[in-house]
């Protein structure tokens, strides 16, 4: 069984986050804090996309040329791409280049601004999906899930909505990384509960 662990500076942490300075600093700094905003969810939503079937190292060390490539992640921005775009994005070596991943995420723009028309807009909408009450912290790597009936919920209603690339698994992904569930193992010092 694989529980937090201690590192070099006495501090519990979750195993992926003990080793690599990027991943420590991403855990212990920004995963599994609370996050609103639009744009900010959108950021999320594309690069645990991006992630799929990658090292999430991979997409740290590619994050500001991803915020570069893709205009911060502004919605109204991104969902202006045109195939000119999908073309400078397709040939950028700082980003993974994947055109269905890449369209995915010009489409998703469109949705979020879809959302935003419609209502509740993007960051209401994914957080109705948080659970209430939040579930004590896991024990070890192998009580947390790569998918929940939380997460199938929201990969259901973002493919309804239009959205591509949000299965459930990406859809947990993203509810970990911005706080809709607490996943850091006990004994880790982020962990809430």
């Amino acid at each position: 069984m694989t529980g937090a662990v201690v590192g070099e500076d006495g501090v519990g942490r979750c195993p992926w986050g003990a080793q690599d300075p990027l991943l420590r600093e991403y855990h212990d700094t920004e995963w599994g804090h609370v996050l609103h905003g639009r744009d900010a969810l959108f950021e999320r939503l594309c690069l645990e996309a991006f992630q799929s079937g990658l090292s999430w190292l991979v997409i740290l060390r590619k994050r500001p040329a991803f915020r570069a490539a893709f205009a911060d992640f502004d919605a109204e921005a991104v969902a202006g791409f045109g195939e000119a775009d999908v073309a400078r994005l397709l040939a950028d070596a700082g980003i993974v280049r994947n055109r269905q991943k890449i369209e995915a995420a010009v489409s998703n723009a469109a949705a979020v601004l879809r959302v935003e028309a419609e209502g509740p807009g993007l960051d209401a909408l994914l957080w109705s999906f948080a659970p209430d009450p939040p579930a004590p912290p896991p024990a070890t790597l192998e009580d947390v899930a790569a998918t929940t009936p939380a997460s199938a919920a929201m990969a259901k209603e973002l493919r309804r909505r239009g959205f591509r690339f949000v299965g459930p698994t990406t859809a947990h992904a993203l509810m970990q990384a911005t706080g809709m569930v607490d996943e850091h193992l006990a004994g880790c010092f982020r962990a809430t509960r």
